[in-house]
């Protein structure tokens, strides 16, 4: 109790009236630091920039697979769920911003009767009663007024609540972005997935075809009595297996395909025919939108300014866990008019009130208060752990992709030579085989070689996209920090921040 009287004794001093400016607690830090490498440890495509990334699909000049991930967008219930808790963050914030100024409520009321008190004297009979009552005129009385009350912000909880409400709006509004570009990443793999299941079609096509073929003539071959009955039965064996695979391939196209269909909310005849009029498969551009310095590169994920927001707002939280166990001065009052009407008479009156002036002062709750500081304390504690988990996370992710995407550059010249040279082994081998100088198993093998090759290839290609899109994901997708993120209103809570 002696502690309260003092806090209250420098806190509300009523001489001050409404001029009180109120008293605050020190937050826990809004912005802390988090481990972040001096530079990259994967090589970096040209050095390294600091383009931006907002035209990342537009130059990839494939205007099907812009199309494709707008449609994405437009469909994807992650970004609808996404821009609908950014509004109910807005609509959040406005209640605790409007918590800080007085409400006012208007009352209407009206009401018609007699009173009591003026029914006569007692002790009149039961008929001299219903006499004096059928002589009062009725009485109706009008009233209408403005009542308001406000609580005086005196330990700055509802400061902390508005804070914290801040941080979650723009917190929510970076989880919207960060949505988009999930969105655009899954959809521009699923597009390029498709891509690739195209060009193995066409590899499963043309390896069925060489296969019937080589069957069809080892099996005129053999009907000649020129050709042993063993190696027509390899040939069709041969010849089934490619034609298992081709249809196997074509499943997974179509079911590729779907998924696309899935995705973009758009027709599947009318995406088959879309899809049919793009190239197969364009060469991804040179990356260069990467910054040499890690720190400048984190901080434009929107999930890592998501996760630095969320230790702003559960601050704030901790500084509205405190406040509130603490004294509440609240203000009230009203101004009205009232107007009496009865038989013939009209009076109308003027009212005001100023009060009461209250003061709550907490005494004894079991701990609840103190509980609630400790649990906000600790979900400080959580919130920092996990932003500089995703930090390191996001440090990770780039780091991959670079890694990944300079080992597929590496390996694309050794795969396209592979391809080239074991199709010239193949040539050279069935010519030799049509000409009766290799056997059949010299030119399957030879063939199993060329097809094993092919499908590496177009692999690799797959992966090669892949780890694109991870680059591009992982540096955030072309979003952007807003430029003045007011990270705390609390300048005794500001410390070196990371980026």
């Amino acid at each position: 109790m002696r502690r309260l009287r003092s806090i209250a004794a420098l806190c509300l001093p009523l001489g001050l009236g409404l001029g009180l400016a109120g008293c605050g607690f020190t937050r826990p830090p809004a912005a802390v630091e988090a481990p972040l490498p001096a530079k990259w440890h994967a090589p970096l495509p040209h050095g390294g920039s600091l383009a931006s990334l907002a035209d990342w699909w537009r130059q990839l000049d494939d205007p099907l697979l812009v199309e494709l991930i707008a449609a994405a967008e437009a469909a994807s219930p992650n970004v609808a769920s996404a821009a609908a808790r950014v509004a109910e963050a807005r609509s959040t914030r406005i209640a605790a911003g409007a918590a800080l100024l007085p409400n006012l409520d208007g009352t209407a009321s009206a009401s018609r009767g007699v009173s009591g008190s003026s029914l006569g004297s007692g002790g009149t009979s039961g008929s001299s009663s219903g006499s004096s009552l059928s002589a009062i005129a009725p009485l109706t009385t009008l009233q209408a007024g403005l009542q308001s009350q406000w609580e005086i912000d005196l330990f700055g909880r509802l400061r902390a609540d508005r804070d914290a409400a801040l941080r979650r709006q723009e917190s929510a509004d970076a989880k919207w972005h960060e949505a988009r570009v999930a969105v655009a990443a899954e959809t521009a793999n699923a597009y390029f997935a498709e891509r690739a299941c195209r060009q193995q079609l066409r590899v499963s096509e043309s390896d069925a075809r060489s296969r019937a073929e080589t069957a069809r003539l080892t099996d005129l071959s053999a009907r000649a009595g020129f050709t042993a009955p063993a190696d027509a039965a390899l040939a069709r064996a041969s010849a089934s297996d490619a034609s298992g695979r081709l249809t196997q391939q074509r499943a997974l196209c179509a079911v590729q395909r779907k998924a696309l269909v899935a995705l973009s909310g758009i027709d599947e005849t009318a995406l088959e025919g879309k899809l049919a009029a793009s190239p197969t498969q364009r060469a991804l551009p040179a990356v260069g939108s990467i910054a040499s310095v890690p720190a400048q590169a984190i901080s434009q994920r929107p999930d890592v300014y998501s996760a630095e927001l969320g230790v702003a707002a559960a601050s704030a939280d901790v500084g509205s866990a405190e406040a509130a166990r603490y004294p509440r001065l609240s203000l009230s009052g009203s101004i009205g008019r009232i107007q009496i009407r009865t038989s013939g008479f009209r009076e109308s009156l003027d009212t005001w009130t100023v009060g009461p002036v209250s003061l709550t002062v907490p005494l004894f709750d079991g701990g609840t208060r103190a509980a609630n500081s400790d649990a906000a304390k600790a979900r400080y504690t959580e919130a920092v752990a996990l932003y500089r988990a995703n930090v390191r996370l996001a440090v990770r992710e780039v780091e991959e992709a670079l890694v990944n995407l300079d080992s597929t550059n590496a390996r694309a010249t050794d795969a396209d030579a592979a391809v080239q040279n074991y199709q010239a082994s193949f040539d050279a081998t069935q010519a030799r085989y049509q000409s009766g100088l290799a056997s059949l198993f010299e030119l399957e093998d030879s063939r199993r070689t060329l097809f094993a090759a092919q499908t590496a290839r177009v692999s690799l290609q797959r992966e090669r996209t892949e780890a694109w899109v991870a680059l591009y994901r992982s540096m955030g997708g072309g979003w952007a920090r807003p430029e003045s993120p007011s990270m705390t209103s609390n300048p005794a809570a500001k410390v070196a921040t990371s980026p």
